[in-house]
């Protein structure tokens, strides 16, 4: 899924109350899974100007990135966060794990032929699922309308939540992104 689906997907699920710490690690967990990917390629991109068929082809699947995606995008790792917020009682922990987990959950389903190895360190194995949330190829056209519908749900719940303003035109940048990003892949993919 693209990462504002992550984000307003989590923060339905997991911040209760809308607003302060509890947001905020919502938020967290449902972005650091992705935000590996976005240094990496944007210092590739921006930085160091190699060109995008060079990153997303090649260092993508580059020994050296999927080992880092395997770190961050690990059921384990965020297991034990899991475990470890649950076991001490630290909300934030907890809500943060959650959202991530959720995140791996949804990104396990949904990517087909650029998943990532989520079991890490247990194994290398990758899940290359049937389904894709981009790739026409593998039913996107039938997962992005499915997507979009399940953040405007999202939206309207943490509207329903009595989110402060600030928080309501943030969400509400995220749908606005998400429904861009959507309509980019059945243009393009």
């Amino acid at each position: 899924m693209n990462t504002p689906a992550h984000l307003l997907i989590g923060a339905a699920a997991f911040a209760r109350p809308p607003h302060g710490r509890i947001l905020w690690a919502a938020l967290l967990g449902s972005l650091l899974p992705d935000l590996s990917l976005y240094v990496m390629a944007g210092t590739s991109l921006f930085i160091l100007g190699i060109p995008p068929s060079v990153v997303f082809d090649q260092l993508y699947f580059s020994d050296s990135w999927q080992t880092v995606f395997a770190i961050d995008n690990s059921f384990v790792i965020w297991g034990i966060a899991l475990f470890v917020g649950m076991w001490r009682k630290w909300q934030v922990l907890t809500v943060a794990a959650s959202a991530g987990l959720l995140h791996l959950a949804m990104d396990f389903l949904l990517h087909a032929g650029d998943g990532r190895p989520q079991f890490w360190p247990i194994s290398d194995w990758v899940f290359h699922s049937p389904v894709s949330y981009w790739d026409s190829n593998h039913h996107a056209l039938w997962v992005a309308p499915v997507s979009a519908a399940i953040c405007i749900a999202c939206y309207v719940v943490l509207w329903r939540r009595g989110m402060p303003i600030l928080a309501k035109l943030f969400f509400g940048a995220l749908l606005m992104a998400e429904l861009w990003v959507a309509r980019q892949w059945f243009l393009f993919f």
